[in-house]
């Protein structure tokens, strides 16, 4: 029988890499604590997996084939290809195809229609936050692609469906396994629109306020009427909601927040209670 142990959330963005230079010492500090605080409570779960639930910058997928959801089932998948995380240590990452496959088997017994892939390419998204984790090992990896970029994209209502399929499937597997789950990206940002390097600080605040109380109905509601409001990178909450969902929705506890303009996010990290 498997176990989830940890369920964590983390911003992330190219600029935390590419320009770590421009960012001040004071949000370096910051940032980096951060990191270091959620990779020292994900080696303390000793996560066999790690379901690590992020978007597809356009690497694996393009409008003309977007799926809103996709497991990775692989045995294997490939590295960053950004040309700023050439540095990162892991050409490729190991997959957990015996629990993919279950998680994916579960879905669509219950009515869930997820796409799949045999081999991603995990970009950024995926692996900015498991490098500046500085985790002791990796963990085997189930990436979860969600759609949060191109409408139209899955309900916040479906997102913590989500969350809560992936505990059933994860109580479910007949394997033993230590299973963390990761959701990353948000909290608000702007990316190419006339908006752009803009952050939401007040969305930001009611998303964790919303998060810690834990209620799901007023959490859907501002989020479908906010994130038509503010910036297209603020959709990537989504991943969160999963988060929220797998976690029962309660128990959230925000480690730290910082709007960082040199990064162009508010950069958020958080942990629920896995046993919610």
């Amino acid at each position: 029988m498997a176990e989830l142990v940890g369920i964590f959330a983390a911003s992330h963005g190219p600029l935390m890499v590419r320009d770590w230079d421009k960012v001040t010492p004071e949000h370096q500090a910051r940032l980096t604590g951060a990191f270091h605080e959620l990779g020292r409570r994900l080696d303390a779960a000793r996560a066999d997996v790690v379901i690590v639930v992020s978007p597809d910058h356009w690497v694996n997928f393009f409008i003309n084939n977007l799926p809103s959801v996709c497991i990775g089932v692989g045995e294997e998948h490939d590295g960053p290809p950004e040309p700023f995380l050439k540095a990162f240590p892991h050409r490729t990452l190991p997959g957990a195809p015996d629990l993919a496959g279950h998680i994916l088997r579960t879905a669509l017994a219950e009515g869930f229609e997820p796409s799949i892939s045999h081999r991603l390419t995990l970009d950024h998204g995926f692996c900015i936050p498991l490098w500046l984790m500085k985790l002791e090992r990796l963990p085997r990896l189930i990436p979860i692609v969600v759609n949060d970029l191109e409408p139209p994209m899955i309900s916040i209502r479906r997102a913590l469906d989500w969350g809560r399929l992936l505990k059933r499937a994860i109580a479910s597997y007949p394997g033993t396994a230590r299973v963390a789950i990761l959701a990353t990206g948000g909290l608000s940002h702007s990316i190419g629109e006339p908006t752009m390097g803009d952050i939401d600080e007040p969305f930001d605040h009611e998303c964790i306020r919303l998060f810690r109380a834990g209620a799901e109905q007023p959490l859907c509601d501002y989020l479908e009427r906010a994130l038509t409001e503010t910036g297209n990178g603020a959709h990537e909450v989504r991943n969160w909601v999963i988060a929220h969902g797998a976690a029962g929705s309660r128990g959230f506890e925000a480690i730290d927040y910082l709007p960082v303009p040199e990064v162009y996010v508010g950069c958020c990290f958080a942990a629920w209670q896995a046993g919610g």
